[in-house]
């Protein structure tokens, strides 16, 4: 073998016996509360379906109808003609639904984060980063070249120190909404604030917020009431909305600019017309969704109520994220391993997506979980802590 592919098998060997090679599972059924993997049926804990509207009967129905009246793909960049009368509309249409004044699609939350921060930001700016970001936040600041600094999470002291230090040109803050792995939110209030003090800019990645928060499943910053010509959002559209790709809202100007110089919308087909089609429909299942979203918080208030362990610990957390602290990589492992041999999924998710010993099982809730089905979660949690032996080998 050469010497990059004798590296890449050693670098394997290492992931594997620190416990952290990841493996993909073969879906078979649409994604629910209850599928079919590897050729097996789950109870799944897995999905960022958090209204349970990616296999919604009105939402498949307007996918079909729009791929029968416009294709299947776009056929060329959006600067081209790829740009079709169902992505304009649904830009429209979640701009007045998050209050901006414009919205622009991209077809990954990651394209857009990493096209927007390296659009708005230079070599003379400075972005100022919650150490517990999503790695695309933090790779969207190293392309745009300028100063990096990261605060520690959810530290609003730090933050006001570095922005006041900082002679940068432009100033701007980025933070998840509500952090992917643990759940909680960001005082995205307080943030704002320093921006205005400090002339900067705030970007919110409301991934695992929009359609779950604030009136109507508005997003975080309508449920803290939030509004100025600073902010800037990002929700994706594969996690409660359903279906996949995202959006940026902001000040008209900002997404007129991002149209002329983000890249990764500049430079790729978009998504397929019939995706923004069913995304519309979504949208009106959102608007419409409060009892959704009722049996979403139901569910989590049931978890958080009954499950009692004292080996492991869920984090603190008010959101569909229920991260259950575990620690050692391979306890984590055999923890999720005694769950999926009981027919339940839940991951287990492992350095570097989290930081060392803080190896945890990701306990996503969704809509479309019942009562038994949280209840059949506890029951084999606490099962497996009286049974999986204690020790970094469980």
């Amino acid at each position: 073998m050469s010497s990059l592919l004798d590296y890449l098998a050693a670098d394997l060997d290492k992931r594997q016996t620190q416990g952290l090679m990841r493996q993909r599972r073969l879906l078979d059924s649409p994604q629910a509360e209850h599928i079919t993997a590897n050729g097996q049926s789950f109870l799944s804990f897995c999905s960022n379906d958090y209204l349970g509207l990616a296999n919604d009967p009105a939402l498949v129905a307007a996918l079909q109808a729009a791929a029968a009246e416009a294709g299947v793909g776009s056929g060329a960049s959006n600067l081209i003609t790829g740009h079709h009368r169902y992505h304009d509309q649904l830009e429209q249409a979640l701009a007045a639904f998050v209050g901006m004044p414009s919205a622009l699609l991209f077809s990954t939350g990651y394209m857009a984060n990493i096209g927007v921060i390296s659009a708005l930001m230079g070599r003379d700016d400075a972005v100022f980063s919650d150490k517990l970001n999503h790695a695309c936040l933090n790779d969207g600041a190293f392309l745009s070249r300028a100063t990096h600094h990261r605060f520690a999470h959810n530290d609003v002291a730090a933050l006001e120190k570095l922005l006041q230090a900082s002679t940068a040109r432009h100033k701007l803050v980025t933070a998840d909404a509500v952090f992917s792995m643990d759940g909680d939110l960001a005082p995205l209030a307080d943030y704002l604030s320093l921006c205005e003090r400090y002339d900067a800019y705030l970007y919110v990645d409301d991934a695992h917020g929009f359609g779950v928060l604030g009136p109507q499943g508005r997003g975080s910053l309508q449920h803290l009431g939030l509004a100025s010509p600073r902010l800037i959002m990002m929700g994706t559209l594969g996690k409660a909305a359903g279906v996949a790709g995202a959006f940026v809202a902001a000040e008209k100007i900002v997404i007129d600019y991002l149209i002329q110089y983000a890249n990764s919308y500049i430079y790729t087909t978009p998504a397929p017309p019939p995706l923004s089609a069913a995304l519309l429909a979504s949208l009106h299942e959102i608007e419409t969704g409060d009892a959704r979203r009722k049996q979403l918080f139901d569910m989590i208030a049931l978890l958080k109520r009954e499950l009692s362990l004292t080996r492991w610990h869920l984090q603190a957390s008010e959101t569909a994220i229920q991260p259950l602290i575990v620690g050692d990589n391979h306890e984590a492992l055999a923890l999720s391993h005694y769950l999926q041999l009981r027919g339940i999924l839940v991951p287990a998710i492992r350095p570097p997506t989290v930081p060392l010993n803080t190896a945890r099982l990701r306990i996503s809730l969704s809509a479309a979980h019942g009562e038994a089905d949280v209840r059949a979660l506890i029951s084999a949690l606490h099962a497996a802590e009286r049974e999986i032996p204690v020790g970094p080998q469980a």
